[in-house]
């Protein structure tokens, strides 16, 4: 049962129900209290004037039916009086009224009633398969069968409604009412022209019903048919593009249904390709770099072009490999570069980094090593090298001697230049030898040794290319020793010696003082009795002065 709601209009109360439930009919609306009610009556409207009775409840709550029409069956009467109409029609559509007895007032209240009912489930059908751009092309047809009252169908693309326009758009809709049930069935038929926007759009149609939800068909699409306006050529292939690589043309084009044939310009060659939009050029040089085409067999007027590009870079270092050369010499090597844009040039030795490239114009053994160049252009690189040896007889640079930590041996040490490296000998037999590293053409040999006597030692060098030779003077242990004391003894005689001479020139001195300073008083008592002149004792006096000083300077000596 269902009462969706009533209101009133031209002060007619108006009661709407759903077609194929029951319907129920409000009686007065409690404006009579229902202990006050001595009988009620339903009765309709069957036209022209005339009524008929449907039901009738005594105080006694006695029901009594009096429809013997297509009501018969169909009514029932509410505990508040209400009518219940069951498995309502479109026929049901009409006034019926409620009559009620209640003491010397029989009042009566008359209640429209209308039957509303929505469509069913809404369907596109009639379906094109494809719509051509430009061209008014009729899309589908959508209908809302049995509805009450008829449904209004809207259109829709992507969710947004569509309005005739008269141009790309055009609607038409009709209305077919079933004669027996009376319900509405409407058709709306959709004639769209389309873009290339419209490729993938979804098309759907509705009705939002009085009552009920909104009701929406399922989406359709279509195919967008369009004929080829532009062109692009794609080169496909790995970067950089290198010679030895494979290089993919594809050619694209914006029509709908997509081209399948098309013509490749291959550098002035021409070749056409069936079923397929690309082309593979296998195995490409220098020489393929250049501009090449593609356009429609049946339109060669709608081309496009592309330029390739395939790099390379050559490089020839000279020399190159093993070089051998000799001290002193010189060498110069050239890098010779082809490359199809700007590179750039580095270098090392022995996997150090070098500020410039190697030119040599007095080799020396410290330039022997690998030399590796490696030139780069964008992420292209390539790599030579030459690996360098520098070769000469040897020379002893230096012959050394030094006493041992514990003072007992001597360490003869020679130090020597050459390569290939050279082999050290010494002309006598030495304990503890050691040699360092042969780097960059120096070698360095220590022997240790005992000397017993006086000798001359000599070290020599030598290799495939020559030999050197340098000898040393090497003193005794025990000679140095003996050497040492007797240095000492003379150095203390020599010291007793000196002291002594300083000691004696210091008492004469002394008693030379004391004897001028006896005669210098005697004189002066003497002169002082004669009364002679001291001029001439104050001349020997000078004398003496100048004699001690004289002893004094060779006592300090």
């Amino acid at each position: 049962m269902a009462l969706p709601f009533s209101f009133s209009v031209s002060g007619l109360e108006t009661v709407i129900g759903l077609y194929g439930e029951t319907l129920e009919v409000p009686c007065n609306n409690g404006a009579i209290k229902a202990e006050d009610v001595m009988l009620t009556k339903w009765k309709y409207d069957k036209g022209d004037g005339l009524s008929g009775d449907l039901l009738v409840r005594q105080r006694d709550n006695n029901i009594s039916i009096l429809a013997t029409d297509e009501y018969k069956g169909r009514v029932s009467l509410a505990a508040n009086a209400s009518l219940l109409l069951s498995a309502a029609k479109l026929s049901d559509q009409r006034t019926f009224t409620c009559m009620v007895v209640a003491g010397a007032d029989i009042p009566e209240y008359p209640v429209n009633v209308v039957i509303y009912k929505t469509p069913m489930n809404l369907e596109i059908s009639d379906k094109v398969e494809e719509l051509e751009i430009g061209k008014l092309t009729k899309l589908g047809t959508c209908v809302a069968q049995d509805a009450n009252p008829a449904a209004n169908i809207t259109w829709l693309r992507n969710n947004k409604p569509l309005a005739a326009d008269g141009k790309g758009i055009s609607i038409q809709a009709s209305v077919l009412v079933d004669p027996d049930t009376g319900l509405s069935t409407t058709t709306s038929m959709l004639e769209y022209s389309a873009e290339k926007e419209d490729t993938d759009a979804q098309f759907t149609c509705s009705t939002q019903h009085t009552v009920g939800t909104e009701l929406v068909s399922s989406p359709v699409t279509f195919t967008i048919t369009y004929s080829t306006e532009n062109i692009v050529l794609q080169v496909i292939a790995q970067e950089p593009l290198v010679e030895g690589d494979n290089v993919t043309l594809k050619c694209v084009a914006d029509g709908n249904p997509a081209p399948t044939s098309f013509n490749f310009h291959l550098k002035g060659e021409l070749v056409k390709v069936e079923n397929a939009d690309t082309y593979t050029i296998t195995n490409v040089s220098r020489d393929t770099s250049g501009e090449y085409k593609c356009s429609l067999i049946d339109n060669p007027s709608l081309e496009a072009s592309e330029d390739i590009t395939v790099n390379y870079l050559d490089i020839n270092l000279n020399p190159s490999g093993n070089i051998v050369r000799s001290a002193g010499g010189a060498l110069d090597p050239t890098l010779q570069i082809d490359a199809s844009g700007e590179s750039k040039v580095s270098w090392t030795k022995d996997n150090v980094k070098l500020d410039k490239e190697p030119k040599f114009t007095n080799l020396t053994y410290a330039d022997s090593g690998l030399y590796e160049c490696k030139v780069m252009m964008g992420l292209l690189s390539r790599k030579a090298s030459f690996e360098l040896l520098v070769e000469g007889a040897p020379v002893i640079r230096q012959l050394l001697k030094k006493r041992g930590e514990d003072g007992q041996h001597k360490v003869l040490i020679c130090e020597a230049e050459g390569s290939p490296k050279p082999a050290v000998s010494w002309s006598i037999n030495g304990t503890s030898s050691d040699e360092s590293p042969f780097i960059n053409g120096k070698i360095t040999h220590k022997i240790t040794v005992e000397p017993t006597a006086n000798l001359t030692v000599s070290c020599t060098v030598s290799n495939e290319f020559g030999t050197d030779t340098k000898a040393i003077n090497v003193s005794s242990l025990i000679v140095e020793v003996r050497m040492d004391k007797q240095d000492q003894s003379e150095d203390s005689d020599q010291t007793k010696l000196v002291v002594g001479v300083v000691v004696g020139l210091l008492i004469a001195t002394m008693i030379i003082g004391l004897a001028y300073w006896v005669y210098m008083k005697k004189s002066k008592q003497g002169s002082w009795k004669t009364g002679e002149k001291e001029n001439g004792s104050s001349e020997e006096e000078k004398k003496l002065e100048e004699k001690v000083e004289e002893n004094s300077q060779k006592a300090e000596v």
